[in-house]
């Protein structure tokens, strides 16, 4: 039997909390991950097998990367059902403790830290799920107030469309879905051999600049408002539209593999200049790259599951407030009570696939003391391998 478990995340959740960096010598539970455990990467480059194992990570964006080392620690979690019993687990997971940061970090970016949810060994869902606490999925859920959840053990259930996830360059490393058609109101662009990379770290949507061309010139023909020039503005197409004018912006739409549909609730950034006009944006950003990215704003409204042991991902609508852990379980601590240890080498693998670093984030190579990344125009990815950054006081 397994039980979901939920982590909820906005600013209001943020609310009269008193919220202080982590410091690992505070906490009676945390120890350095070691330079000789199957799970540090950057072995090689210790003196010395009992020293703290390091990482590094480099982004795509503006010179940012953060650099420390791993520790492991405790990880508290109660179920999400409809019974009044809940099941209380520790699971051991890894943090990067960050001390040494650049770029966006230094800007305000993350300032709580990063968790990954990527496929690598020592994201999260891949622990837990090694460990045998859950089922190897999870869903993420954003409201249009950007809260939400991410529930720890969801799956694909039957009234929910999916479409599978696809391989890169051979190997299952990131979340990538195949796209056949973006349409803008009734107006269907075909694509050919188009991927796009699933990644709630990314805030906004990204296109290469040849679809991106055509959607927003096609967006543009349909659209009943005055295009203006905002200054200081990330997007290119903005309007002013009266109210009336609001509510007859032609809607968006993708269509997976398999004809799956999947409409966009709100491609719109809107700033209201009173209650008779306003001015928006749409929220789609150009990439040189081939593939796309299809980012936060573009997830709003939706239970998406990430179900990483059948190689997929399903949507259904969602409020975020009516997931209430029906369809899986977490499985409650042996009879000794004892936490559940890291998993062993013999549970690293992931069912049904390759894990590699993935495209947002790459760790450097166990030869060399800087990682090259892939050019993805995120500033930070959410779904990286790390399991989880936080930027920590220093161990006295």
């Amino acid at each position: 039997m397994y039980l979901k478990c939920s982590l909820v995340f906005g600013a209001s959740i943020m609310q009269d909390r008193d919220l202080s960096e982590y410091n690992p010598s505070l906490s009676n539970t945390s120890k350095n991950l070691p330079c000789s455990h199957h799970l540090c990467k950057l072995g090689t480059n210790c003196k010395g097998p009992k020293e703290p194992c390091p990482y590094i990570v480099d982004y795509s964006s503006a010179n940012t990367s953060t650099s420390g080392f791993l520790v492991e620690d405790k990880l508290h979690l109660a179920s999400v059902s409809n019974h009044a019993t809940k099941n209380h687990v520790q699971a051991s997971v890894i943090l990067g403790c960050g001390r040494i940061q650049s770029g966006s970090y230094l800007n305000g970016a993350a300032p709580d830290g990063v968790m990954g949810l990527g496929l690598g060994d020592i994201s999260v869902p891949s622990l837990l799920a090694k460990a045998g606490l859950i089922q190897n999925s999870f869903s993420i859920c954003f409201d249009e107030n950007d809260s939400g959840r991410i529930l720890f053990g969801d799956e694909v259930f039957a009234t929910q469309q999916s479409t599978p996830f696809l391989p890169s360059a051979g190997k299952y490393g990131d979340y990538y879905v195949g796209l056949e058609h973006y349409c803008v109101g009734s107006f269907c662009l075909k694509l050919t051999q188009f991927q796009a990379l699933v990644d709630s770290g990314t805030s906004f949507t990204y296109l290469p600049t040849e679809v991106y061309e055509k959607i927003v010139f096609e967006f543009d023909k349909q659209v009943n408002a005055t295009r203006i020039h905002l200054q200081d503005s990330t997007f290119e197409y903005c309007y002013n539209a009266s109210s009336q004018e609001l509510h007859s912006i032609p809607s968006m739409r993708l269509m997976f593999t398999m004809n799956r549909s999947y409409l966009i609730h709100n491609p719109l950034l809107t700033d209201s200049e009173n209650q008779a006009f306003s001015n928006f944006c749409l929220t789609l950003l150009q990439t040189d790259g081939e593939y796309g990215i299809i980012g936060q704003n573009f997830m709003k409204g939706y239970r998406l599951v990430f179900d990483r042991e059948n190689l997929k991902l399903g949507w259904s609508k969602s409020n975020c407030q009516d997931i209430n852990g029906n369809q899986a379980q977490l499985k409650p601590p042996s009879n000794d009570g004892s936490p559940n240890p890291l998993p062993t080498t013999e549970q690293q693998s992931i069912p049904n696939t390759h894990a590699v670093p993935p495209a947002v984030a790459k760790r450097a190579s166990s030869n060399s003391s800087v990682a090259v990344p892939q050019q993805i125009p995120s500033w930070l990815g959410l779904m990286i391998s790390l399991v989880l950054l936080v930027f920590c006081l220093p161990v006295t």
